[in-house]
């Protein structure tokens, strides 16, 4: 884990905060949390002067608070009503539930589960849901529920109703679109806004869509890529959180650009995985803040 081990996350939280850019907004909450015994571990902020906002993220040790978690939520809330904060509150104890969905490939999904057996993800993956049975022996061999539910034009919305009401009662956090062949529609992403990553085969906005790697190869192009980014109801156009690139040459087939684009695909989702499930990252608008 990049900021200690499990046990050492347990003690501390992090706030992510967003609101219009103003005088006093870090001294106000770092003085509230110094106020209530909290050791703030450390803190990363940016400005966006075009939009006009603010955004910071801090991490603290919560081992010598003087009050229970409710008061302090309250004193932050107090804060954010005085400077119009959007504000999230997350403790180290409590860890992120996440959902993967996936159709037949597999590399994505295989590349997450090992990263978290590993240790490496500050989440715990609770399910898988596939709308094909051809990866239900990966989840056997995790030790996975595997939950089959074929998709159809006529029957889309009934079973997507099914999955976001699976998803509630799992209580997921984090749905994870690992190369998943599904439009998902606009009633699905709303029960989940900015919870649903989704990893594009392309550096986005080049080659949205289907087949990626067949219109790069038409193209003739020099750099192939893989775009995580938090889905919304434009295809392909949510707020990206990571792209990585390699290069490509004259030489290279389809099947080759498809295998080295997978190894991208891998990385760069685990990349968006961790950050978002670390409470690094910010959307807003048609961007997101990632903290370092």
């Amino acid at each position: 884990m990049a900021e200690g081990t499990q046990a050492d996350a347990a003690g501390t939280a992090v706030l992510l905060v967003c609101c219009p850019d103003q005088r006093g907004i870090v001294a106000a909450l770092s003085q509230t949390l110094f106020g209530l015994g909290a050791n703030i571990l450390d803190a990363d902020q940016h400005t966006d002067p075009e939009a006009g906002q603010f955004f910071q993220r801090i991490r603290f040790d919560m081992a010598d608070l003087t009050c229970d978690r409710p008061a302090l939520q309250a004193a932050v809330s107090d804060v954010a009503a005085r400077y119009a904060m959007t504000w999230s509150l997350r403790y180290g104890d409590r860890r992120k539930r996440v959902a993967i969905f996936v159709s037949k490939y597999d590399h994505c999904l295989y590349d997450l589960l090992l990263r978290e057996r590993s240790g490496e993800l500050e989440g715990d993956v609770a399910l898988i849901v596939s709308n094909h049975p051809d990866l239900e022996p990966v989840a056997r061999q995790f030790g996975l529920p595997f939950h089959v539910l074929p998709i159809t034009r006529e029957n889309k919305a009934e079973q997507e109703a099914k999955e976001v009401a699976l998803l509630e009662a799992e209580r997921i956090d984090l749905v994870v679109l690992a190369r998943y062949m599904q439009v998902l529609t606009g009633d699905f992403i709303g029960a989940f806004p900015s919870r649903i990553i989704n990893i594009h085969h392309s550096f986005l906005p080049a080659f949205i869509g289907g087949r990626p790697y067949h219109q790069a190869h038409e193209r003739g192009v020099k750099l192939i890529g893989a775009t995580a980014h938090y889905a919304t109801t434009d295809l392909d156009e949510g707020p990206i959180i990571e792209q990585d690139v390699t290069r490509a040459s004259h030489r290279d087939s389809v099947a080759e650009l498809v295998r080295r684009g997978r190894d991208l695909e891998r990385v760069v989702l685990a990349r968006a995985v961790r950050w978002h499930l670390e409470d690094r990252v910010l959307a807003y608008g048609r961007k997101t803040v990632v903290f370092d």
